[in-house]
C-alpha cells in the first residue's frame, strides 16, 4: 500500500514516523514522509496556512494515491490526515503522550483508529477505537558495548556516566541546571555525555571544564545509540519519544518535565515511568543549588537501586512499536 506520514515540529513527532517508515519499506509498502511548515501563530494566519497545506495534500494525493494516511501528532498533521480522509481513504493519528494534544483531540473524529503510546490515554479518546502500540523509535537505535560507546566519545571505559539531554532542541532549563549542580559533582567518580542544543554548547563545555568535571558535550549527537549505550543514568526531559528511547536501551531516568508543555503532558509522562520505579522527578522550578547533584550521586552511588531501575525501565520499553503500528494500519486497511 501506498502510505502518507505527516510529522512535523520537533523530532518527538518526526523520529517516530520515520521508525514507521522503515517497518513499511521492510514490509514492501511506499512511504512517503510528510513535512508540512509550521503554523502562523495569528488565527488568519492559521487559516490561511491550513488551507494551503490542505490543496497542496489533496494535489500530492491525486499523484501518489495513498490507500493509508497517518498523523504523527500535531497542528502540522491535521491538513493531510483532512486530505486523506477527503479522499475516502484510510485515515489513523499517533498520540505519543499520556495527555493527547489538542490537535490529536480534533482530529481522532476523522480517523479509523488512534494510536497511543501509553494506555493511559486512552480515556481520552472515549468516541473512537483506539490501539495500544507503544511509541515507535528508530532501527538504528541498537545497543552496543558501553566500553567501546564511552571510548568512541573520547570517555574513559569503566567510570559511571550520565547523560544529560534536553531533546531535539536542546534545554537551556536542563542546562542551567547542570551548570549549578556541576561544583557538587565534582570529587564524584563521574563523566558526563551532555547534549546541549545549538545555543549554549560552548557555554556549557566551558563550565565543564572549570569544574574539571570529565565530559563530551556536544550541541547534537546523529548516532544516538552511541550516547544511549554508554550511559548508566540519563538527566532528561520527559518527552514521549525520548521515554521511548531511554527505555529501549534500559536506563533509568532523572526527569525534568518541560514545564510549559501543553496540558503539562510531559509530568504524566513522567509519573508513568516513577510510578514503575524507573525515574525519579525533578521539576525546573524546584532546581535550586546542589538538589539536582544529590539527586544523581543518590542513584549513582546506590549499584542496587541503578541496577532495579535499569531493570524497571527496560520493562516499559516499547521496542516492537513500529512494527504494532504497521501491523495495525494493515489490519484496518484490509477489513
Amino acid at each position: 500500500m501506498n502510505a502518507v506520514i505527516a510529522c512535523g515540529g520537533t523530532g518527538g513527532h518526526l523520529f517516530p514516523g520515520l521508525a514507521v517508515a522503515e517497518v513499511l519499506r521492510q514490509r514492501g509498502h511506499d512511504p512517503s514522509i510528510g513535512l508540512p511548515s509550521p503554523f502562523s501563530p495569528t488565527i488568519f494566519g492559521f487559516v490561511r496556512r491550513f488551507n494551503e497545506s490542505l490543496a497542496r495534500c489533496r494535489a500530492i494525493y491525486r499523484r501518489y494515491k495513498p490507500q493509508v494516511v497517518l498523523g504523527m501528532g500535531g497542528f502540522t498533521s491535521t491538513a493531510p490526515v483532512l486530505a486523506g480522509k477527503m479522499r475516502g481513504v484510510c485515515t489513523f493519528i499517533h498520540e505519543s503522550n499520556a495527555i493527547p494534544g489538542k490537535a490529536n483531540k480534533l482530529t481522532a473524529r476523522l480517523v479509523r483508529a488512534v494510536l497511543l503510546g501509553f494506555k493511559e490515554c486512552a480515556p481520552f479518546f472515549p468516541r473512537v477505537k483506539t490501539e495500544i502500540t507503544g511509541t515507535p523509535i528508530r532501527t538504528d537505535l541498537q545497543r552496543i558495548d558501553r566500553r567501546l560507546a564511552r571510548e568512541k566519545l573520547g570517555l574513559h571505559g569503566d567510570i559511571s556516566t550520565l547523560l544529560v539531554m534536553g531533546g531535539s532542541q536542546g534545554a537551556s532549563g536542563i542546562n542551567q541546571a547542570m551548570i549549578k549542580s556541576l561544583p557538587a559533582l565534582a570529587d564524584t567518580a563521574l563523566q558526563v555525555i551532555h547534549l546541549t542544543g545549538t545555543r549554549e554548547e560552548k557555554l556549557v563545555a566551558d563550565n565543564y571544564r572549570r569544574a574539571n568535571v570529565p565530559a563530551f558535550v556536544a550541541s547534537f549527537h546523529h548516532r544516538m545509540e552511541e550516547v544511549y549505550s554508554a550511559a548508566d543514568l540519563a538527566v532528561a526531559r520527559s518527552g514521549a519519544a525520548s521515554l521511548a528511547e531511554l527505555a529501549s536501551f534500559s536506563l533509568p531516568g532523572i526527569l525534568i518535565p518541560f514545564p510549559y508543555a501543553s496540558d503539562d503532558h510531559q509530568t504524566r509522562n513522567a509519573e508513568i515511568f516513577t510510578k514503575a520505579d524507573a525515574a525519579i522527578v525533578v521539576k525546573e522550578a524546584e532546581i535550586l543549588d546542589d538538589i539536582l547533584a544529590r539527586r544523581i550521586r543518590e542513584i549513582i552511588d546506590d549499584p542496587v537501586r541503578l541496577q532495579r531501575m535499569s531493570k524497571n525501565s527496560a520493562r516499559l520499553s516499547s521496542r516492537n512499536a513500529a512494527n504494532a503500528v504497521v501491523e495495525t494500519m494493515e489490519r484496518y486497511t484490509a477489513t
